[in-house]
């Protein structure tokens, strides 16, 4: 079993109102840190796609092992993440797993989880859940879909993929699947749960 790590790093955060979510500090550290740390923990190959327009992304990953993939038309959406990543993969994969990077409270053992999952199940997208079955991240896709991941255009990702194809859920502890940070509001109310 050969797994990467995508964290799609090149959104415009345009939902936080000037602020840059992924460099919020958690723990000391900015968020993306945190997240490609928690990735690079499993000892899978991580990459994670840039902007240009945002330098201090790819400064504060600086020396962490991660590969950096700039993206040179972000505005798009994540589609052109998705592509630039699959783009960088090094051969003989036999599964990526995207890990968006504002889910702040994924741990190196849910992404263990999914991995274990994949050698059960190697030909089957997989998906993370909230106990209760609500779809939400990171999910896991075969080598055998890189083809269609890598002509994804838009901001909708691979979800008609995954709508198309099915997947097999891979519930996880809690709200982590599912607690996505996108706006002021919900980072206040993160951090009050973390009090």
């Amino acid at each position: 079993m050969n797994v990467a790590i995508l964290l799609p790093a090149a959104g415009a955060s345009k939902r936080m109102r000037g602020a840059d979510k992924l460099m919020e500090d958690v723990d000391g550290v900015p968020l993306l840190l945190r997240q490609t740390r928690r990735a690079l923990a499993t000892g899978a190959h991580v990459l994670v796609t840039t902007p240009a327009g945002r330098p201090a992304r790819s400064a504060a990953l600086a020396g962490t092992g991660a590969h950096l993939v700039p993206v040179k038309d972000p505005s798009e959406g994540i589609a052109a993440s998705l592509r630039a990543g699959i783009g960088a993969l090094p051969e003989g994969l036999t599964a990526l797993i995207i890990l968006l990077p504002d889910l702040p409270d994924i741990e190196t053992e849910d992404l263990h989880k999914m991995m274990q999952a994949h050698a059960s199940a190697p030909s089957r997208i997989l998906r993370a859940t909230a106990p209760d079955g609500t779809p939400g991240h990171p999910t896991l896709f075969p080598a055998r879909f890189f083809k269609e991941l890598s002509s994804l255009t838009g901001d909708s990702g691979a979800a008609d993929l995954i709508r198309n194809v099915g997947f097999v859920p891979i519930p996880l502890d809690g709200s982590r699947a599912i607690t996505d940070l996108d706006t002021p509001e919900a980072w206040a109310a993160w951090r009050a749960r973390q009090r």
